[in-house]
């Protein structure tokens, strides 16, 4: 984002070797340990509107789970798998969407996404997706199970994920079309989202909302049952899929 309020518009890159200075979701810190993918696109969205800009998130899971399969069913270079298979090769995906924003496998956390948006002086707008994907390890000592990607047997290099994001966010962004296309995103999110049809609970403020998470709705915000069939959506909070849900 410093590079944007300079002048520079993107699309571009910015890769980490390594990060202990990073930030996840309000406010919350995050330390990325060697050989683990850390990785900021600035995306210029001047010519989005801005109502569909926070759905350059659920984009962004889309084509991180698509580089992810990619390391199960490892594809030509330039060519992007994005598809809502969940079937790699006669293997089923173990990678799954966490609402808002996390990658889970088996319940564990192995990346968090983080999408922030910037006005410019003279009106021009940026956002920031930020990556960071537990490869090579996992933090500890962590108030949730975590995970990378060599604990859980699926074994590649950071450089070689990020090839494949680098293509699958490509894919990824002409099937949003500026917005236009976020349907597309939707049903291909929604085919590998965790929890769906599952006990949900959202912590939001001091409140905690309990139900069914039954789907996200066209401008991507969680949708909960409650026990009489009402339904509420949810813009953002503190999420607790299952077991845990229950336990909240």
């Amino acid at each position: 984002m410093d590079l944007a309020r300079q002048g520079e518009r993107g699309p571009l890159w910015v890769v980490a070797l390594r990060q202990d200075a990073g930030r996840g979701r309000r406010g919350s810190t995050w330390a990325s340990l060697p050989g683990n993918l850390t990785a900021s696109l600035l995306w210029p969205v001047s010519d989005v509107d801005p109502v569909h800009v926070p759905s350059l998130g659920f984009v962004a899971g889309v084509a991180l789970i698509a580089a992810l399969k990619r390391t199960i069913r490892p594809s030509h270079p330039g060519q992007p798998i994005t598809s809502s298979q969940e079937e790699v090769e006669g293997r089923i995906s173990p990678f799954r969407l966490k609402w808002p924003n996390d990658v889970l496998v088996s319940g564990a956390k192995l990346a968090g996404l983080l999408l922030e948006a910037e006005i410019h002086p003279g009106g021009r707008r940026s956002a920031v997706i930020g990556f960071g994907v537990n490869v090579a390890a996992s933090p500890q000592d962590l108030p949730y199970p975590a995970t990378s990607l060599s604990q859980s047997s699926h074994e590649t290099r950071a450089e070689d994920l990020f090839d494949y994001l680098s293509d699958e966010i490509v894919a990824a962004a002409r099937l949003w079309s500026r917005g236009g296309g976020f349907s597309t995103i939707r049903r291909l999110w929604l085919d590998d989202a965790a929890g769906i049809g599952a006990p949900v609970s959202v912590r939001i403020g001091g409140e905690i909302v309990h139900g069914i998470f039954e789907t996200i709705d066209e401008a991507g915000r969680l949708v909960v049952r409650s026990d009489d069939g009402t339904r509420r959506t949810v813009t953002a909070g503190e999420v607790h899929l299952g077991s845990a849900a229950t336990a909240a």
